[in-house]
């Protein structure tokens, strides 16, 4: 088996993301890793050719992104700070393909991330992001079912 150093957890900080980071986090102290916490920003399509008034998306990304790493930041002050090594990392674009993209740039190990962040009616229409993972990741998955949701 492989020794896992760095671990890629992504995160869309729906309901049960901190049972997972709990799982990412036991993890990373038995094997002496580093975690690399991701949130992918959907990138808006787009719609330069229409106009919306008083409506920027560029400034829509921008907040979303700084609200990302806010949410983030607070989450690794409270669990993570000086206990184990971790990363922060904003990335904007399709879930599944920034979080493959993700652990294969950054040498990741193993990827840790939860089953479920979608609606129902998300996931009848857009399949769910973790399934898509595990199909086309080249890195190992661990998934996790948090029972909060």
């Amino acid at each position: 088996m492989k020794e896992i150093r760095k671990i890629l957890y992504p995160t869309d900080f729906s309901q049960g993301a901190d049972e997972v980071l709990s799982y990412a986090i036991s993890v990373a102290e038995k094997y002496g890793a580093k975690i690399d916490l991701l949130h992918v920003v959907h990138q808006i399509a787009d719609m330069t050719n229409f106009y919306v008034p008083h409506m920027s998306f560029d400034v829509i990304e921008k907040e979303m992104e700084d609200a990302a790493r806010a949410n983030l930041e607070k989450v690794c002050s409270e669990k993570l700070e000086g206990k184990i090594a971790y990363s922060i990392c904003i990335r904007k674009g399709i879930p599944y393909r920034e979080i493959i993209s993700a652990s294969e740039e950054g040498g990741s190990d193993i990827i840790v991330m939860g089953t479920h962040g979608y609606t129902a009616i998300d996931h009848v229409l857009f399949g769910s992001t973790a399934e898509k993972v595990v199909r086309n990741s080249k890195v190992p998955v661990l998934t996790v079912r948090p029972k909060t949701v």
